[in-house]
């Protein structure tokens, strides 16, 4: 031998190595992009830019009912292993490694730029849950809404947008944040809100919790009051009667103080109040039909129409006697026929009588 090697003296590896080094070399890592032009059985060759072609292992692309999902011609990301994986005059490449790097530069950009990304919820883990982002990430329990979700498993399989918070690729360790979205929709939809709110306003809201005393209505970023006066034009015992957690309302705007944002909506005040004219519309001997809305041991409060009772008192139940206790005779819902024997329009009162209606 003269110190010089020859061809028959180089391993295969090595021709193939020296002949890549002569030309543009794709380095171990690198992702390029590539263009299917063959599915074979086990592999699919890839035109990656190179004067070799490379090869990517069909088991990396989405299989559905068996069937790997690539056909020729399809493009996207593969990245480049190291020399001493070529084989057959093929590159070896990665598309798997390839996704993974993308989704982490991808995750990397967004919270750089403060911008959210999209991912599914996996599990409940100690202290939140597991979201798959394209890698798994932690969504701590403080993080997942607005208020303390008591219930953390219903949400998983659910899809939602976060804030990345924290990102260390080095750990691979990734902490999630939904709240801080729902605040930015929040202040959005507050913001618009606000362009519209004022006295007399017609708006859309949601029911957002219940209370003795009334419903607190989102009015779109802002909540208001809406007292349970202000539901129905007839007597209510509950607003849970009427309402719960999560009803669409329409509302009027009755009062909106601006420096402290406070908003009191009204919903009775959007319809017609029945007491307007009632004293033609109800004239003593008038008879009405409507159903039982409460039973005491005075008498039964039947409803005239939408927002108003009357009050049949138990003296004027039955021609047989005192009646000891309505309950035993009516329930709530029934329909009653009755007849006005008197209204108080100012007081808004109706007197019924059942028994005025039999002999």
């Amino acid at each position: 031998m003269n110190g010089t090697n020859t061809h028959e003296e180089m391993s295969f590896g090595d021709l193939l190595e020296q002949s890549l080094n002569t030309q543009d070399d794709i380095r171990e890592g690198e992702i390029v992009d590539g263009t299917v032009v063959a599915v074979q059985r086990d592999h699919v060759i890839v035109d990656f830019g190179f004067k070799s072609e490379g090869m990517v292992d069909l088991r990396e692309f989405p299989h559905i009912d068996g069937k790997a999902q690539v056909s020729e011609g399809d493009t996207g990301n593969v990245r480049g292993v190291s020399m001493r994986e070529y084989e057959v005059g093929l590159c070896v490449l990665s598309k798997e490694k390839a996704d993974r790097l993308r989704v982490w530069d991808d995750i990397q950009q967004a919270y750089d730029a403060e911008e959210t990304v999209e991912g599914t919820i996996l599990s409940r883990v100690k202290g939140g849950l597991q979201v798959d982002i394209g890698v798994k990430a932690f969504l701590p329990g403080s993080q997942v809404d607005l208020r303390p979700v008591r219930n953390l498993e219903k949400m998983i399989g659910q899809k939602y947008r976060f804030k990345v918070i924290k990102f260390n690729k080095r750990r691979h360790n990734i902490v999630l944040s939904r709240r801080l979205v729902l605040e930015q929709e929040r202040e959005s939809k507050k913001a618009e809100t606000l362009k519209k709110l004022q006295e007399g306003a017609i708006l859309d809201g949601q029911v957002k919790n219940i209370t003795e005393y009334g419903a607190f209505i989102d009015l779109g970023g802002i909540d208001g009051l809406l007292h349970i006066t202000d539901m129905s034009w007839g007597r209510l015992t509950h607003p849970s009667d009427m309402f719960k957690v999560g009803d669409d309302v329409r509302v009027k705007v009755l009062k909106f103080i601006a420096e402290t944002e406070r908003v009191s909506p009204g919903l009775k005040q959007i319809q017609d109040d029945p007491w307007i004219d009632a004293d033609n519309k109800y004239a003593v001997g008038t008879v009405i039909r409507g159903p039982i809305r409460n039973v005491t041991d005075f008498g039964c409060a039947v409803g005239v129409e939408d927002g108003s009772d009357g009050l049949v008192h138990v003296s004027d139940i039955s021609w047989s006697g005192r009646i000891k206790d309505p309950a035993e005779l009516y329930e709530e819902n029934l329909e009653v026929e009755a007849v006005v024997l008197n209204i108080d329009a100012e007081n808004e009162r109706f007197s019924l009588g059942i028994k005025q209606l039999t002999d």
